[in-house]
């Protein structure tokens, strides 16, 4: 394991105390979020963890969870969450987000907002005065959609890339969509840019989450730092 992992696993693990029995906890995806879900499992089979439901954000969530042999639920029956663990691609001084590397930012962004206490967890790579600065911002478009969305969003002052599968087709999403990875440089005003792409009706969803980051544990070499928002940076 290089340093970089073993600093995605210790934000991971220290995230993973904070899950209790009979909790409905959301389950996030990508490289961080796969060794919280190791973390939880490993506890169930342990017996410290009982009658834990998860809900997963995404297929590949789903089918790791239950060969680690966690119980899942869904929204329908579990509308309510009391913890979601999720990794970020970006985070910013505020606690705000870049999401959807891993392409699953409609189901996260749902889990999330659907949460009573997100708690996200990056190596120190992660953090980022501006968010824009170190990754392109993930926009989730309809098929039928894409060019239309795609001029909009370079009129915005984007360069834009459709992101393409390991099969170099391109990539879709769970829900079959397109995503659009739109280069910004640094933001500026992440809220008015979202509240500009949340008007737009070909555009699913994009991957500034504002406001939805309760805590963000941050492992680098010197240790772990935790950040609680409405608390001092």
């Amino acid at each position: 394991m290089d340093s970089r992992d073993e600093q995605k696993r210790l934000a991971a693990f220290r995230a993973a105390a904070y899950v209790n029995s009979e909790m409905i906890v959301g389950l996030g995806t990508g490289s961080t979020a796969k060794f919280a879900l190791e973390r939880i499992g490993a506890r169930i089979r342990a017996g410290e963890l009982t009658n834990l439901l998860g809900i997963p954000s995404s297929r590949q969530t789903e089918e790791l969870a239950l060969a680690l042999a966690i119980p899942l639920t869904t929204l329908d029956d579990h509308p309510e969450i009391d913890l979601t663990i999720d990794g970020a691609d970006e985070v910013d001084r505020d606690l705000n987000l870049i999401k959807g590397g891993g392409g699953a930012l409609l189901r996260e962004k749902v889990l999330a907002q659907a949460s009573h206490r997100m708690v996200v967890i990056v190596d120190e790579s992660k953090r980022s005065e501006s968010l824009g600065t170190r990754w392109p911002l993930p926009i989730e478009v309809l098929p039928f959609a894409r060019q239309v969305e795609e001029n909009y969003v370079k009129s915005l002052g984007a360069t834009i890339k459709l992101r393409s599968g390991r099969d170099g087709r391109p990539f879709r999403t769970d829900e079959g969509n397109l995503i659009l990875d739109a280069d910004f440089g640094p933001i500026e005003d992440p809220e008015s840019l979202s509240t500009k792409l949340n008007a737009r009706a070909g555009i699913v969803e994009h991957g500034l989450f504002i406001g939805l980051a309760g805590e963000v544990i941050v492992a680098g070499a010197g240790g772990i730092e935790h950040f609680r928002r409405g608390r001092p940076k």
